[in-house]
This record gives C-alpha cells, sequence and structure tokens, in this order.
C-alpha cells in the first residue's frame, strides 16, 4: 500500500469508530440522519428512501438514495464516510436482482414496489443491527 491508501484507511477507520455503519445494499430503505447547518445554527435532518445505488472505493465510497416528496422523486447521493452524516439506519431489506435500480426512476406507484427480502442473510444482518443497537440504548440510560 502506498502512503495516500494508508492515509484513506486510518480515517476509514477514525470514522468507523465514531459511529457504526450498517452493512447495506442497493433495494433496501434507508434513514440517513444528516447534520445541516443554517447560519450559526446546526439541525439533524433524516433523509429516508430506496438506496438505488453504491458506487466507489474505499473513503471515496457513495450510495444513492431516492424517495419520493409532494409527489416528485429526488435522487440524493451521499458519500459514506462524510462527517455531515450522524447515522444510518436499515428500515427494510430489499430483494433486488441488480447492483444499479437507476429503472425505478421511470417507474411510479406500485410498479416501483421492491419485495423485502426475508431470506437467511437479511435476516442475520438484521439481527447484527439489532445487537448494535443494544449497548448504544444501554449506555443512554
Amino acid at each position: 500500500m502506498n502512503i495516500i491508501d494508508e492515509l484513506d484507511h486510518e480515517e476509514m477507520v477514525r470514522i468507523e469508530s465514531k459511529r457504526s455503519l450498517p452493512k447495506f445494499s442497493p433495494g433496501d430503505t434507508l434513514c440517513v440522519k444528516t447534520i445541516i447547518t443554517e447560519g450559526d445554527k446546526s439541525r439533524i435532518q433524516a433523509y429516508e428512501g430506496v438506496c438505488i445505488a453504491r458506487s466507489g472505493r474505499g473513503i471515496n465510497k457513495n450510495f444513492t438514495v431516492r424517495k419520493i416528496s409532494y409527489g416528485e422523486g429526488m435522487n440524493r447521493l451521499f458519500p459514506l464516510y462524510s462527517p455531515m452524516i450522524q447515522d444510518i439506519t436499515v428500515i427494510r431489506r430489499g430483494k433486488v436482482r441488480r447492483s444499479k435500480l437507476y429503472y425505478l426512476q421511470d417507474l411510479r406507484g406500485k410498479a416501483a414496489r421492491i419485495k423485502e427480502n426475508t431470506g437467511k442473510r437479511a435476516k442475520a444482518l438484521n439481527e447484527e443491527v439489532r445487537r448494535a443497537a443494544l449497548p448504544e440504548k444501554e449506555m443512554s440510560k
């Protein structure tokens, strides 16, 4: 590994130690909580939608979330290791056969539904998320 890769790896480890990043894939419904700064005030805004793509490598990993807001479809690209992302929560595991779900942009209503994944892998990932959430709740008490 060269120096840049080592620095990227150190930064990824530092960010992952501050917050836990769940394992998710395209088709999953996510809730991404980001820090929004307006003037001298900052607040947390939740953005909930379907992950339609993941791209990049290392510290440059990105994921795209699509949501329907007031009848308009909105795509938002989030850097996975951004300091502006406070939390990522997987709400529902989706079962899809593609890695890029851009075809959902042309579909409306029931045609844009994604089946829920109830397989062994999805159940195992959900159990990991629940176990990780328990110590956080106990610490906050």
